[in-house]
């Protein structure tokens, strides 16, 4: 079995710590913009999408949520007047969604906070991220030193 050092498991640990910290702001962003996160999550899914639309599979995909989810989550984002679904000519059963400007206005501000904390919290994922490689390629080395002696 694989060695983990408890160097590893420190850098293991605060990495996903501060994953976990930046999804809590994430999340209390989104609720402060009046949206929940799976659905800020969605709307900036639809948004990456562009100039393609986002159909309801790539959202669940993305979303890692079944296709019934997603469908309640653009419901309601359309109640919000957020979102707009539109229907394919060709097949009826497929169905496209795109932001309306409200929505548009909501991610934008919500992706300009988003890029505030990520320049902040970019340094020490970066350096956990680069300790968890080293002592990776330590391993590897000391590894391959062991296999040609």
């Amino acid at each position: 079995m694989a060695e983990v050092s408890h160097r590893e498991f420190r850098a293991l640990a605060e990495f996903r710590y501060q994953l976990r910290r930046f999804l809590s702001f994430s999340e209390a962003a989104a609720k402060h913009a009046g949206v929940e996160p799976q659905q800020h999550q969605l709307m900036l899914a639809v948004k990456a999408k562009e100039p393609e639309q986002a159909g309801i599979a790539f959202l669940a995909e993305r979303l890692q949520l079944r296709h019934h989810s997603v469908v309640g989550l653009v419901d309601r984002l359309e109640a919000s007047g957020l979102v707009r679904r539109t229907h394919l000519a060709s097949d009826r059963r497929v169905a496209q969604v795109e932001l309306t400007k409200k929505g548009e206005r909501i991610l934008h501000a919500l992706s300009l906070h988003h890029r505030e904390e990520l320049r902040s919290a970019i340094p020490n994922l970066i350096e956990n991220l680069t300790e968890i490689l080293q002592e990776t390629e330590l391993r590897n080395h000391a590894k391959e030193r062991g296999r040609g002696a």
